[in-house]
């Protein structure tokens, strides 16, 4: 048992969709488990379940799980679970229901109250959630210090800039980034890591916190060795100060 005060979070947001976001979330909560920490997965919205053993799942949220220690109830983890794969303001609109950030803020700080918590956004940055409220605003409303998933992919400098200056707008800390080799035939994506890397450094003060290879098959495991756990959670401690 954790409290409110001690327990850790970030939130974890990505340059696009499909760029691995789960996974590193997925290696993040590795690596924290490896820290010694409590570590629960929260995926607030998640777009895309099905039905297992009379129960709505989705395969993020069960990775998520999968690869935490603590489990939080599932109406907790994932406040607003949706069956249609779609964007969340257009699969909540199928299906009658109204996002209430205050909601998902009540549940985080529950979660807090039982370990540290590892909040993967849906989506880039700044995906609608509502007619006037994005997932940016979520992070906002949360208050937590952001990680940035690059998918290294042709055009992901450009993306990566973007979304570290959208989250610099929004008054929020990057607390760094994860440069994830989604596309391995990708050319000159050391050349490119460089760059994102420099900007980066120099802009908004973000360290590179990893290279996770092109892993098949994926491995959570393996890919939160990649990742620089101990300078996360000392900028997260240091946040909370």
């Amino acid at each position: 048992m954790t409290s409110a005060h001690s327990a850790l979070s970030v939130f974890v947001t990505g340059t696009d969709t499909e760029i691995g976001k789960t996974f590193v979330s997925s290696a993040l909560l590795r690596g924290f488990v490896r820290e010694g920490l409590q570590a629960a997965a929260m995926k607030p919205i998640a777009a895309g379940a099905f039905v297992l053993n009379g129960e709505l799942h989705n395969e993020d949220a069960d990775q998520l799980d999968a690869a935490s220690n603590v489990l939080l109830p599932p109406e907790m983890r994932t406040p607003y679970l949706l069956k249609e794969p779609a964007a969340p303001h257009i699969a909540a609109a199928l299906e009658n229901v109204a996002f209430d950030i205050e909601h998902i803020v009540a549940c985080h700080r529950q979660a807090l109250t039982r370990a540290d918590v590892v909040v993967e956004g849906v989506g880039g940055f700044r995906v609608p959630l509502t007619a006037t409220r994005d997932t940016a605003d979520l992070a906002v409303a949360l208050k937590l210090p952001v990680v940035l998933v690059v998918g290294m992919r042709l055009g992901c400098i450009n993306h990566a800039l973007l979304t570290a200056e959208a989250i610099a707008a929004r008054g929020l800390t990057l607390a760094g980034w994860v440069a994830n080799r989604v596309d391995p035939n990708m050319t000159f994506p050391d050349e490119n890591i460089a760059s994102i890397r420099e900007h980066l450094a120099r802009e908004h003060h973000a360290p590179l916190l990893g290279i996770v290879p092109h892993l098949s098959p994926a491995s959570a495991e393996v890919a939160s060795e990649r990742l620089d756990i101990q300078r996360l959670l000392q900028t997260l401690r240091d946040a909370q100060r």
